[in-house]
């Protein structure tokens, strides 16, 4: 397979190289194109307002992009890379990405902008940040699993490990999304000449996480494995809303 490889941590992050080591000993046409800085939480944004900038780096098939995820992505996929890659990993980010958190990551939005790729897109997470290698090992065997059995295109694998020695993980459970209280409030503050700032608070803790649910997973040892789709239809309301058709 021909790999992408990309982030939301920026290209020097700890989990993005790991990760390449890993792959490319297995899959060697893998390259990483990814931000030149960290982006965290930078969701599905684009820049239309600049042009954008890359650099080769330190490291062969290394492209840094001057830019967000969603950006560095879709620079690879209709420019950098001829011919296009068959699969895109974003990751390992340093973090957990469960439950709400999918909304805003940047991990989840650079594996949604390659969902047109034939083979799934994997946004993979480390809930934590020291056994990078024991999610590069999960990565190589979810890989393995999809050229065996391909699923659907344009779907998404949201993965969440534990930062757990490799031989104290439990196994993989497929499962749902679960939900996040309302993050913290807004933290007040003063720069040096006494203007107001102001800080994002600590994100919500889980109100929902039964046993099917990611947060139970990783919480209990296991790897999640969340498939997502982008489809944000609320197809349930439908029939509720069919009265306004033809409302002037």
């Amino acid at each position: 397979m021909r790999i992408l490889i990309s982030n939301d941590d920026g290209i020097y992050a700890e989990g993005i190289n790991r990760l390449y080591e890993q792959v490319s000993s297995e899959y060697p046409d893998t390259w990483v194109v990814a931000p030149d800085r960290n982006q965290s939480a930078a969701s599905h944004s684009l820049t239309l307002d600049n042009p954008l900038r890359t650099q080769e780096i330190f490291k062969k098939n290394f492209t840094a992009v001057r830019g967000t995820p969603t950006d560095s992505v879709y620079l690879a996929l209709n420019s950098l890379l001829n011919p296009r890659p068959d699969l895109v990993i974003s990751g390992i980010n340093e973090g957990a990405n469960l439950g709400d958190d999918v909304i805003y990551s940047g991990t989840v939005a650079a594996a949604m902008e390659g969902r047109w790729c034939r083979y799934p897109a994997l946004a993979v997470s480390l809930c934590g940040s020291r056994f990078y290698d024991t999610a590069a090992a999960f990565v190589i065997r979810i890989l393995r699993k999809i050229q065996e059995t391909p699923l659907p295109g344009q779907q998404i694998l949201n993965v969440n490990v534990p930062d757990l020695p490799l031989s104290q993980i439990k196994g993989i459970m497929v499962t749902r999304l679960g939900r996040r209280k309302n993050s913290e409030s807004i933290i007040e503050s003063q720069d040096l000449r006494g203007a107001p700032i102001y800080w994002v608070g600590p994100q919500g803790s889980p109100v929902d996480r039964d046993k099917d649910t990611d947060f139970w997973a990783v919480e209990n040892g296991y790897v999640s494995v969340t498939p997502l789709h982008v489809d944000l239809t609320a197809y349930n309301s439908l029939d509720d809303l069919g009265d306004w058709a033809g409302m002037v």
